[in-house]
């Protein structure tokens, strides 16, 4: 399985920028809300509410971006677009 390293260009990139909290939060609502919402018992998805507190940002960036845990699909989010998830998911 592999892990990124700090190394990585792709997590590099996303941990060097400034992450917008609002764009975030579009980001989810359009791609992540329809498995993740935590009004519902129905949810596909595990709840998110303070999963940064679970998960260290290269874990969070990992689970996005690798597709190995089905059935989330694997996205590719471009670093800012990644960063702003980051931070709305720091504050859920």
């Amino acid at each position: 399985m592999h892990h990124f390293q700090v190394a990585d260009p792709y997590v590099s990139s996303v941990l060097s920028l400034t992450g917008d909290p609002i764009q975030g939060s579009a980001i989810f609502q359009m791609n992540c809300a329809g498995c993740h919402t935590s009004l519902s018992d129905s949810q596909v998805g595990p709840n998110l509410h303070l999963v940064s507190q679970r998960k260290s940002e290269f874990d969070l960036i990992r689970q996005v971006t690798s597709g190995q845990t089905p059935p989330m699909p694997q996205f590719q989010p471009n670093p800012q677009e990644m960063a702003d998830l980051l931070r709305y998911l720091e504050q859920i």
